[in-house]
This record gives structure tokens, C-alpha cells and sequence, in this order.
């Protein structure tokens, strides 16, 4: 016993202690003491595999990698953002970041509740991939409530602004980019979805046009519909550009020519931070899609049709998001206001 103490290099005492500490963990049982030793130096184990942030974010973005573009810029300036707004994050360790720390770092990083909500989700995604790793057992940010967004309504566009925006487009660079502003206002595409559609996606024989999945903001395909007036505009687009079929509807550098254009109507660029709004010029991003859907359902009253052209899962989005819904129109973009629309105005 003497020669083994003085193998092990320790005090009788501290072996006692050691021995009377790991019985009572095990309730007085020797093969429950045993267990205790073997479950801690599992989780010792678990413990030494992990990962600084950045390698996480690394890896996170190696599984993003066949997403689109625009969602791989996103996810790399969010991080991004973190690491340089939280001086060390880069360096910590994933399995010793709590909750409190990622809701510290979401708060120091972003001031509005839109930012933070989109902050968060960044975040959440690195540690889900930690986890699958097995570089963390949980993910902390689950346990932060979604900061509520409060959504703004964005007002439609006027008649005689569309007519102004439609005419502008017809002369701005030979009525390059008049087809574009066409479908976003009368089929309700989006500026980067339209950005990839060809001119072979426009099917005037059947009067749709098909928008692929790998096209779609939200990765599922759907036909929008060719109305009558759209039909008009893609025709002296055509006469205009004589486009071939697999050539992009959209000119070569299409948000920069997009800017210009809607500046060139008369609206200049989005609100700045602390800047006074001014609705009748800042231009919003989103305002042809709204001023499509108004007029749609102003139209025809049918959410459920409006969902399949505008690509939603349902109504849901339709009458939360889209306050501009609410708005009356009077003279509309599908040359006509439902009966019910038009008998309420008269009264």
C-alpha cells in the first residue's frame, strides 16, 4: 500500500477524500462510483471536442454553399457583422457560449428589431451546424425569443405613377428595361427574380410565364399570369430589343440600371438612417409587388388566386404583410375595380 502511494505521488488524505466523495455521488455503491468516473471523463472528453466561432462559421457556410447567392451574402455579412462589432467572438469556443451571451451580442450588434430578428437567425444557423458537428450539445440561441417586427405599410403606386414610371421605362436606355418593370407591376415578380428570368420563360401562347425554382425567392417554381396589358408591354419591348429566347429579360448590370430608372421617373433612393421620410419621393423596394397585389385583389377579390401569382404557401402573408391591401383603388392596373370596390366608392 506504501509503494503504491508513493507511485501515485499523493497524500493518504487527499486518496481518502477522493474515495468518500466519489461513494457518496455513487449513494454508497463502489459500481455506482465506478459509473460516476466513467461519465465524467466521457463528458471531459466531449467537452475538449469543439470549435472556435469562426471555424463555426466556416462550416456553416460550406453547408450553405449550393444556396443562392444573394442568401450566401446575407449569411456572410451577418456574421461578419458579429465578429467585428464583438471583439474575442472569433476566438470563443462554441460549447462554452451561453444564451445570455448570444442575446448580449445580437443587442450590441443591431439597433432595430428587423436587423436583430435577421441577426438571429444568422446565429442560430452557426450553431445548428456545431451541433450537428457534435461541437455543442445545444443551441443557445433557441432559447432567445424572435423580436417582434412591426410591420410598415408601404404605399402603392398612383395611376398617373405608373403611367409616368411605364413611359420613363419605354425611353430609358431603347426601352431596355420596359419589359422588367412590366412583370414586377403586373405579375407581381420580384426585382432579383425577374433579374434571372429568359425571354423563352415568357409563354405569350398559353399566357403565362414560368418562373423556375432555382428562380423563386422561396425555391418553389409557379406561373404567373400574361394579362392583357402586360401582354401589350412585352410586345413593344420585343419590337424594341428583338430579344432571343434564351437571352435574359433583364439588360447586363440590372439593379444599377434599375436605380437609375426609377430615379430618372422622379424618386430617389431609399431612406437613410435618421433621415426625415418623404413618401410622395423615397423610392421602396417592394412598392411594384404591393401595388400588384392591391390592384389584383381590387380586381378580381380572390386571395386564394392572388397567393398562386404572388408564389405564397398561403393567404397568410397576403394579410399581414401586404397592409397596402386596405388601400381603394378606383382606377385600376387590370382596367377594372370589382363591383363591390366600385358601388362602396360611389357611396
Amino acid at each position: 500500500m506504501i509503494v503504491l502511494l508513493r507511485s501515485l505521488k499523493l497524500q493518504a488524505t487527499d486518496i481518502v477524500h477522493f474515495v468518500q466523495e466519489g461513494l457518496k455521488r455513487g449513494h454508497g455503491k463502489l459500481s455506482c462510483a465506478e459509473r460516476c468516473l466513467e461519465l465524467g471523463q466521457v463528458e471531459m472528453q466531449r467537452n475538449q471536442r469543439t470549435v472556435s466561432f469562426a471555424r463555426a462559421v466556416q462550416a456553416a457556410m460550406a453547408e450553405r454553399s449550393e444556396r443562392r447567392a444573394r442568401t450566401q451574402r446575407d449569411f456572410r455579412y451577418l456574421t461578419r457583422k458579429f465578429i467585428t462589432s464583438c471583439p474575442g467572438l472569433a476566438r470563443r469556443r462554441v460549447r462554452s457560449i451561453r444564451s445570455e451571451d448570444c442575446e448580449e451580442w445580437i443587442r450590441k450588434t443591431f439597433s432595430t428589431s428587423s436587423q436583430c430578428k435577421k441577426g438571429r437567425a444568422a446565429l442560430s444557423a452557426v450553431f445548428s451546424t456545431a451541433r450537428r458537428m457534435g461541437w455543442c450539445t445545444e443551441n443557445p440561441v433557441s432559447r432567445i425569443p424572435i423580436p417582434h417586427v412591426q410591420e410598415k405599410s408601404i404605399r402603392i403606386l398612383t395611376m398617373p405613377e405608373i403611367k409616368h414610371l411605364l413611359a420613363t421605362a419605354e425611353q430609358y436606355k431603347g426601352g431596355k428595361c420596359l419589359a422588367a418593370v412590366g412583370i414586377m407591376l403586373y405579375a407581381g415578380v420580384r426585382p432579383y427574380e425577374v433579374a434571372r428570368l429568359t425571354w423563352g420563360e415568357v409563354h405569350e401562347d398559353v399566357g403565362v410565364i414560368c418562373v423556375p425554382p432555382q428562380h423563386s425567392k422561396t425555391g418553389g417554381g409557379r406561373q404567373v399570369t400574361l394579362h392583357p396589358a402586360l401582354e401589350k408591354i412585352l410586345q413593344k419591348a420585343r419590337k424594341k430589343t428583338a430579344p432571343q429566347k434564351e437571352e435574359r429579360i433583364c439588360p447586363s448590370n440590372w439593379y444599377k440600371h434599375w436605380t437609375e430608372l426609377h430615379r430618372a421617373a422622379g424618386w430617389i433612393g431609399q431612406r437613410k438612417e435618421g433621415e426625415r421620410p418623404n413618401a410622395a419621393t423615397r423610392w421602396q423596394p417592394d412598392v411594384l409587388r404591393h401595388t400588384f397585389a392591391t390592384h389584383h385583389l381590387a380586381a378580381y377579390r380572390d386571395y386564394r388566386e392572388l397567393q398562386v401569382e404572388m408564389g405564397h404557401r398561403d393567404t397568410t402573408l397576403l394579410r399581414t404583410r401586404y397592409l397596402s391591401l386596405c388601400t381603394p383603388v378606383r382606377e385600376g392596373i387590370f382596367g377594372k375595380a370589382s363591383s363591390a370596390v366600385t358601388s362602396a366608392l360611389r357611396t
